[in-house]
Order: structure tokens, then sequence, then C-alpha cells
């Protein structure tokens, strides 16, 4: 990694606690319709809708919010009753509000790197509610730039390197998931280290093991810090 110039960082499940909010909101929805379908049935039809708007409303907790009442439609075939859809309303604006958790180690590591790389943000999902977590997180300090994508794929980490000014070799992501965070950087001629969260979103797994000279997989973020600093 010696030609490493910039440390690009997704945000949730990298610096801070999401995916398990969404666990726990998915949680919620599933037993309010468990007189309709089973559990397991009113999770599959989630996902289903999740995945179908995906092109429709991207990522984020208010496109998660649309895709419960959609599903809720469906599965009552509009049988909903007015005060469910209040309940789910409910369950995206405690999702929204939930406190910032911050990973361990991750603001001694930005501390650490900070002088020695460019930092940046690289991560999906809503625009102002991505602005407003890396607000109240406090790790704002540390970042030269912002990028909140619609989608990470290499057509947008190439976007990225050239809005930096750097050759894709002068880039290292670092983030969660192998779908978005690595395998999109790596076929670009960039670096990634993947940092597995106990929890991912089974629409960003992939199943084979990955093997690149530019890759390195890492069990804690303190990790990257021996491969990054003298």
């Amino acid at each position: 990694m010696k030609n490493v110039k910039v440390i690009a960082f997704d945000a949730d499940d990298t610096l801070w606690v999401n995916e398990p909010y969404f666990r726990r909101a998915e949680e919620r929805f599933c037993n309010m319709f468990s007189d309709f379908m089973s559990v397991h049935d009113v999770e599959r039809e989630l996902f289903k809708t999740e995945i179908d708007n995906l092109k429709l409303y991207g990522y984020g907790i208010k496109g998660f919010v649309l895709s419960l009442i959609e599903t809720a439609l469906r599965i009552t075939d509009h049988r909903i009753d007015v005060s469910a859809i209040d309940k789910i309303l409910e369950i995206g604006k405690e999702m929204l509000n939930e406190p910032i958790e911050l990973l361990d180690g991750v603001e001694e590591v930005l501390q650490a790197l900070q002088g020695h790389y460019r930092l940046v943000v690289a991560t999906k999902g809503d625009l102002l509610d991505q602005e407003r977590k890396l607000k109240r997180s406090g790790l704002a300090k540390y970042f030269h730039h912002i990028e909140i994508m619609s989608e990470k794929d290499e057509a947008a980490y190439s976007k990225l390197v050239k809005h930096l000014d750097i050759h894709p070799d002068e880039l290292l992501m670092i983030g969660n998931t192998l779908r978005s965070d690595v395998l999109p950087v790596l076929a670009i001629g960039g670096h990634a280290i993947h940092i597995p969260y106990h929890i991912t979103w089974i629409h960003e797994t992939v199943e084979h093991q990955v093997e690149h000279p530019n890759f390195i997989s890492a069990v804690h973020v303190k990790d990257v810090l021996p491969h990054l600093l003298p």
C-alpha cells in the first residue's frame, strides 16, 4: 500500500452501528403481520419489496419505511388498518432518532491516520440522514471529503477517484461489506481492507472468498494501523 494517498471509510457498520437498528425494526414489522402469514414469509416478502424498490428509493431508512408500507399493503390485500400504518411510520422515526454509537477504536484510528493520509467518507444511504449521522458522530472533523453514493459500484468509485484527483492505486477503501466496499474498488485498481461486522444485510453478502494482492481482511479497525503507519 505504499502508493496510497487517500483512505476512504464506509460509514454504517464501519464507523458506527447501523444494521442492528434495521434488524429490530424488521422483527417488529414481521411480528405485526404474523396473523396473515408466518414471520419467515413476511420477512421474505419484505426483502423482495426492498430489492425491487432499490432502483426507485435507493438505500436508507426512508426507502425502507416505504417498502414496509408497500409490503404491508400487499400481504394484507390492502386490508391493513390505518393504525398499523401509524405504527410503521413510528418505527421509521425511531430509527432516524437512534443514537450514534461509534464502533470500538474508530476515533483512535482516525486520530492516528490524520495527517498521514487524506481521509474521506464513502457511503451509501439517504443524503440528509447520513449527513445528520456524521454531524452527530463528532467525526466530521477528521474527513477531507464526504461522498454519499446512490450505489457503490465501479462507476461510483471511478468518479470518486477522479474527483479526488488521484490514481486508482492511490485509494484505499475500508469497510464492512465485500460487495460494496471491496470488490468494486479492487476492480478499478484500488486497495481494500475488509472489517466484517457481526450482522450484514443479505443483499450485501458475497459467498466466494476474495483473493487479490490489494486486499486485506482484518478483524478489528485497529488492525489496519500496522499496514498504514511506519
